[in-house]
């Protein structure tokens, strides 16, 4: 299952984005209201929402000033979440979120519609950064 959030521009260069958000620290700040647990532990972090199951999220990799890839800690439903960030002017730059997961149709159909909100959660607070 592939999804894309929509295309944002933040008044930010690409460096200072890309600094703001490896800190997985920043996250916190980028979850929906009805997060209920947020805990760092090294290059992961785990978070919970009301009604939902708790994930964590694991620092998969980076390109700096440019990507950021977390992946999923289990491997019983995997995914890998990734921002791009391009620069497109002095202190401009353009953020999109990709959600990339090996789920059968069932999981498919059931989690395509609250992952798409909370990408979008997530894309509208990296604008107000």
């Amino acid at each position: 299952m592939k999804l894309e959030s929509r295309k944002i521009t933040v008044s930010k260069s690409s460096e200072n984005l890309y600094t703001t958000l490896e800190q997985l620290e920043s996250y916190e700040g980028l979850m929906p209201e009805s997060i209920e647990k947020f805990e760092i532990d090294n290059d992961s972090f785990i978070f919970g929402l009301k009604g939902m199951p708790e994930i964590r999220l694991v620092l998969k990799e980076k390109t700096p000033f440019n990507k950021i890839v977390l992946g999923a800690a289990s491997s019983k439903m995997p995914f890998t979440l990734e921002v791009s960030i391009t620069e497109t002017g002095t202190d401009v730059s353009e953020v999109q979120m990709f959600f990339n997961g090996e789920f059968n149709p069932m999981i498919s159909m059931m989690v395509k519609k609250p992952l798409t909100k909370f990408m979008e959660t997530l894309i509208d607070n990296i604008e107000k950064l």
